[in-house]
């Protein structure tokens, strides 16, 4: 990581505050997990807290919602109420934003996502998500789309309504701003 990239003392010491607190008052989302352990596995990759914050940056709240005893990763989503607004009016990829010939938003989910050192989430993820609460209720968010479905021009995105979660497509050029994105981290 390099030292622009790197945390401040003070901004790490905010971060495993802002993480600790929301991870205790949000039980439900990882039962049977434990804060210690979960902070070592986090100083122990110090190279994730730089996208952990900027996840909180930008709005995406985000918390473990689940363990990979596999390989002893915790997994960390967006858990803000509504899509992050730190990441709406983006189109779904470069690809996307470059056939756009006026009215370009500033920039598109992959890339930030990327740039970020997250993963967008999948569709099965986002249906995850919200069995741990309710999402999206105002506001929509991309999800990974499939390469049939990118080929063709089109993107998915996912909100819940009428306590249902729905799957929709739209052009990958097209954004709004209640449109935004989900990431996931594991550490």
């Amino acid at each position: 990581m390099s030292s622009k990239m790197k945390l401040s003392r003070g901004q790490l010491q905010e971060l495993l505050s802002t993480l600790k607190i929301r991870f205790e008052k949000n039980m439900q989302r990882h039962k049977g997990l434990d804060w210690a352990d979960v902070q070592a596995r986090l100083k122990a990759n110090t190279e994730k807290l730089r996208p952990l914050n900027e996840m909180e940056r930008t709005g995406g709240e985000p918390d473990v919602v689940g363990y990979d005893k596999k390989t002893g990763e915790y997994i960390f989503y967006d858990c803000s109420t509504e899509s992050p607004e730190g990441r709406r009016n983006a189109c779904y990829d470069r690809e996307a934003l470059d056939s756009r010939k006026e009215h370009k938003p500033k920039n598109n989910a992959m890339d930030m996502a990327a740039a970020m050192g997250i993963e967008i989430l999948t569709e099965e993820q986002y249906r995850e998500l919200q069995k741990l609460g309710t999402f999206d209720t105002k506001t929509s968010s991309w999800v990974k789309t499939p390469s049939e479905i990118r080929t063709l021009g089109g993107a998915l995105f996912c909100d819940r309504r009428y306590d249902t979660v729905f799957v929709y497509h739209n052009g990958a050029e097209s954004y709004y701003a209640g449109r935004g994105f989900r990431g996931s981290l594991r550490v």
